[in-house]
């Protein structure tokens, strides 16, 4: 009798902690969500939400997509992918997107989101806050547009979309809005509770430590030492935001160039949260063929690239524009990329 109830208390204190985590990330991301959805209820009662469309429309229109989705991209960028999320349920019953419009949507967004944050860990590491930003945006419109090209052309995806997430259309007064936001926040927080449960499951059964040993000689071919790997492993797969402390703390531990630095911080920041943030845009219909395959191998031959024209480049402009000087590190220690 001592095993089944050693066991029933494991599962107890396991559930237990698994719901523990999944409130507090909750919690933490209300405080960004409930004010962005009521901003967006005003910009829609004000009719905002349509001219920004209207300026936006040119740049949307590269990647294929209606100009009210700029809204949904340029929140996830201030705030996060949740943000965005909440826009886009918001703007999104209306438009009629295909599965291939969501898709390269998706793939922007998981490029460059959180932007704020994330592009002040990867100053803090030691790189150039403009060269990231224009890294991170760029390289998005560049993904969100050979996606759809790609998709274009073959005739694929071009069918209804149909998320797993999908509100429906909310009356005009602010009573059913209200009834409406609460009953999405608890749709949030069960996303986010069985994204949680997901995620142990594959660290478990060793999905992890798959991905680390799949990636370190992957990195070795784009030019990254022995040492970048885990560092950029961590990112990859946990995110810049759960792994910053140690991202920051290895960056000036002085065992990194500054070339294996900028190449691990961006890499990471095109290509992180491999798990996570994939099965969020997952749940608003965005295929895995863009938003997992795409994202990864787009950032891939990108990091191969920007590492063949730093070795091209003078160090004087690799120093001034693109890396910067880390508190803790000596200059001794800074490696150049000559």
């Amino acid at each position: 009798m001592t095993a089944p109830r050693s066991k029933f208390s494991q599962m107890k204190s396991y559930l237990l902690e698994l719901l523990i985590d999944a409130l507090k990330t909750s919690g933490e991301l209300f405080k960004i969500i409930i004010p962005i959805s009521i901003v967006v209820r005003f910009l829609q009662q004000w009719g905002v939400v349509d001219q920004f469309g209207l300026l936006l429309q040119p740049v949307m229109e590269l990647v294929g997509l209606p100009g009210q989705l700029g809204l949904v991209w340029a929140t996830a960028m201030v705030t996060s992918i949740y943000g965005g999320m909440v826009v886009f349920a918001a703007v999104a019953p209306e438009l009629n997107l295909t599965v291939a419009q969501v898709t390269v949507l998706g793939a922007m967004i998981l490029v460059a989101h959180g932007l704020p944050v994330e592009l002040r860990i990867a100053q803090k590491a030691g790189t150039r806050f403009r060269a990231m930003a224009i890294l991170r945006v760029g390289g998005a419109l560049l993904l969100g547009w050979v996606l759809y090209h790609c998709y274009q052309l073959t005739g694929t995806l071009q069918k209804q979309n149909h998320a797993l997430w999908n509100p429906e259309k909310v009356a005009s007064t602010w009573s059913s809005w209200v009834v409406a936001e609460c009953q999405n926040m608890v749709m949030i927080f069960l996303i986010i509770l069985s994204l949680m449960a997901f995620l142990r499951i594959l660290d478990k059964i060793g999905i992890s430590d798959l991905m680390t040993r799949l990636l370190e000689p992957v990195l070795a071919r784009l030019g990254m030492g022995r040492e970048a790997a885990p560092i950029t492993i961590i990112g990859m797969t946990l995110g810049l935001s759960y792994g910053g402390g140690l991202i920051i703390r290895e960056a000036q531990s002085g065992n990194l160039s500054q070339q294996d630095v900028f190449s691990s911080v961006a890499l990471m920041g095109l290509c992180h949260s491999i798990f996570e943030d994939t099965l969020l845009l997952m749940v608003l219909g965005a295929h895995v063929s863009g938003i997992f395959w795409g994202r990864i191998l787009f950032s891939l031959l990108v990091i191969f690239l920007l590492a063949k024209l730093i070795k091209a480049l003078p160090c004087s402009f690799f120093d001034r524009y693109l890396v910067r000087r880390v508190k803790g590190k000596t200059p001794e220690s800074e490696a150049s990329c000559c």
